[in-house]
């Protein structure tokens, strides 16, 4: 039975602006009538990476904010730890990140909650029996809260493909050991004409698996020790470590997904998803800057189907125009996966066949226009 997605597609007026319609679409949806009075509602989002500009922008957000609060819930926003070397690898650095990027709880009316506490270690251990993951680690401050909100930035992600609602809770709700047990199919190949030796990406492997070639001067792997964290791609300038694609990327999205489900049983009532299909850019907020985007601004969109509410974001962006220049490939045309033409590593379904399977949700979806 396909599953209702409520659609906004940006246009607005003196008598409608951003905020009334934002409070439409989720009344529409009905998603006052799952928040209780009370309620402690987690809103997991993406801070963005110093250095990055394409996160959501706050005053996007507070309108859901707004909305939890009238309908009796207590809204905080959230997010996990990284497992890289960066501005979000533990709680203080990662909550002043946020404030620099504008999420203030006095403008908000939520306040910044790191969820998997202060060095990434406040977890709850959810009993999962899938094919990869038999317990997930689950963030506390977002497996204790009553009501879960996924607001996610829909763009391009350079290991999965995409990044949506399934990627925010499945990866994004791990603790640090969440993140590495699903990280772990995956992991660098040193590629020693680009190693520069500069010892960069060793600083930052907290499993001691980099090192110097003493004979080379250029960087060895211990595979045995690698958590396939990707933390080294990102401290790397010189191309010296690069992802073996040939392995481990089916599995990295089946384990994922399987996060995702872990995610779902913290909860007794449907988590809702909001996804903004806007500045669809190629890559993650993780990475420290923002590329110029792939497509037009296409809208907002809602619903209690996390598979669904991807599937329907990923169909709007393929169907839009192409926008040039960006990382695109010259010549796709509308109607051709534009993920898949920038990240031709991943497979085709990029893990929602698998997350269907699990009975996460369905890909097939009424648009419901607002």
């Amino acid at each position: 039975m396909p599953s209702d997605v409520y659609f906004w597609n940006l246009r607005a007026s003196m008598k409608a602006p951003f905020a009334k319609r934002m409070r439409s679409l989720l009344k529409a949806a009905k998603a006052d009538k799952v928040i209780n009075n009370g309620d402690l509602a987690a809103v997991k989002i993406h801070f963005g990476e110093e250095g990055t500009t394409g996160f959501l922008r706050p005053l996007w957000v507070k309108p859901i904010l707004d909305f939890i609060s009238e309908a009796g819930g207590k809204p905080f926003l959230t997010d996990a730890s990284t497992l890289y070397v960066g501005q979000r690898g533990e709680a203080v650095s990662h909550s002043l990140c946020a404030a620099k990027h504008g999420w203030d709880p006095l403008v908000l009316g939520a306040p910044v909650i790191i969820a998997d506490g202060l060095r990434g270690e406040f977890e709850q251990a959810v009993p999962v029996g899938g094919k990869h993951i038999d317990e997930a680690y689950i963030a506390g401050g977002i497996a204790e809260a009553d009501f879960l909100v996924s607001v996610n930035h829909f763009k391009g992600h350079e290991l999965a493909g995409y990044g949506g609602a399934l990627k925010n809770i499945g990866m994004g709700s791990a603790s640090k050991k969440g993140k590495m047990q699903q990280h772990f199919s995956t992991g660098p190949i040193i590629s020693e004409d680009n190693c520069v030796g500069c010892e960069s990406c060793i600083k930052v492997c907290e499993a001691g698996a980099l090192s110097i070639n003493e004979d080379t001067g250029k960087v060895s792997l211990n595979p045995e020790k690698c958590v396939g964290c990707g933390g080294c791609f990102v401290a790397c300038c010189h191309d010296g470590l690069q992802v073996d694609w040939k392995i481990g990327v089916q599995e990295f999205l089946e384990r994922m997904m399987e996060y995702c489900a872990g995610v779902a049983k913290t909860k007794d009532k449907p988590c809702l998803h909001v996804n903004f299909v806007m500045d669809v850019v190629p890559d993650c907020d993780c990475v420290g800057f923002t590329d110029a985007p792939i497509c037009p601004d296409i809208g907002v969109l809602v619903s209690f189907d996390p598979v669904a509410v991807d599937q329907a974001s990923m169909d709007l962006v393929n169907d839009a125009p192409p926008l040039y220049p960006s990382q695109l490939p010259f010549g796709v045309a509308p109607g051709q996966n534009k993920f898949a033409a920038i990240h031709t590593h991943v497979p085709e379904q990029m893990g929602l066949d698998y997350a269907e399977e699990l009975g996460l949700g369905t890909r097939e979806y009424n648009l419901i226009n607002m």
